[in-house]
């Protein structure tokens, strides 16, 4: 690795923090790790990096603390590299450099909760069709720690900005985001068209990015008969890269629906979402098909 000046010593924790993560590869070592791509010869071929420079950026992580080495191979040896704590509270940043980019270098600089069809944005969120989704938990508005995915044949993760159960808790200026409003109708929807999705095969999930006692707040007001999700440390959003806005200080998802089968194969993907009661129809007409 070519000598650069360290910044340890520096009076500036953003310039310590760069002193780790400051090199592009590293940032994206840690991005593909939180996207379940573990393994070195996985890493090599996922981000097209010289064997030399990845041997030397995972010693940099694990020496910092950020990755741990875990053997999975005993003959020869072989490790895998997993995100520590100190890893994974690198999500709000791989999450907030996302959402600059989406918004100021593939966007127009504007705060919305949803894109175009023909935008990059879209193009990368409907690629997610045929990915695995990694194996992870998020918290469940009672408060337990649930895998997104269900043991049944699907689970249908429809993916919103935010929903309260007071109008006063939503974020300033909350109306005037586009895309942002119609979280409880599309909750209110899945709810009165559950039996219809549970006679089909498949689980209903609701993820944000909100606290899981906001979640539950909402979830009785309006009698939804099925779990919402806190993504809060937006563990699943830098695994699948989901699109973000942020409102009020906060990272919050783009409305999204994601429809995935017990094997955690993503079958289908809707996004962007312009009508939320076709999102709904077509959700259920997915899970309706035959597998492929």
């Amino acid at each position: 690795m070519p000598q650069r000046t360290s910044l340890a010593d520096a009076d500036c924790s953003i310039a310590q923090a760069l002193d780790v993560v400051g090199d592009w590869w590293t940032l994206l070592i840690v991005r593909d790790t939180a996207r379940g791509v573990h393994r070195f010869d996985a890493l090599q071929q996922e981000l097209g990096v010289s064997r030399k420079v990845l041997t030397e950026r995972l010693r940099l992580l694990v020496d910092a603390g950020v990755l741990a080495r875990e053997p999975y191979q005993d003959r020869p040896v072989r490790y895998e590299y997993r995100l520590t704590p100190r890893g994974r509270a690198l999500l709000p940043v791989l999450i907030a450099l996302q959402d600059w980019g989406d918004t100021w270098v593939l966007g127009e600089g504007e705060t919305v909760a949803t894109t175009t069809e023909a935008s990059r944005e879209a193009a990368r969120v409907r690629a997610l069709k045929g990915t695995r989704l990694p194996e992870l938990l998020l918290t469940g508005d009672d408060g337990e720690p649930r895998d997104p995915v269900a043991d049944t044949p699907h689970t249908v993760l429809y993916c919103f900005p935010g929903a309260y159960a007071r109008r006063d808790a939503y974020p300033p200026g909350w109306a005037g985001i586009p895309g942002a409003r119609g979280c409880t109708l599309e909750s209110c929807t899945y709810r009165d068209q559950l039996a219809e999705f549970t006679a089909a095969g498949a689980t209903v999930h609701g993820v944000s990015a909100q606290r899981p006692d906001e979640q539950r707040a909402f979830a009785e007001k309006e009698g939804l008969r099925f779990p919402l999700l806190s993504d809060a440390d937006l563990a699943l959003t830098a695994a699948l890269r989901l699109p973000t806005f942020r409102a009020a200080g906060v990272s919050r998802l783009k409305r999204l629906t994601l429809v995935v089968d017990r094997e955690r194969t993503i079958r289908e993907v809707l996004y962007p979402i312009t009508d939320i009661g076709a999102s709904v129809h077509e959700a259920l007409e997915a899970v309706r098909r035959p597998a492929e």
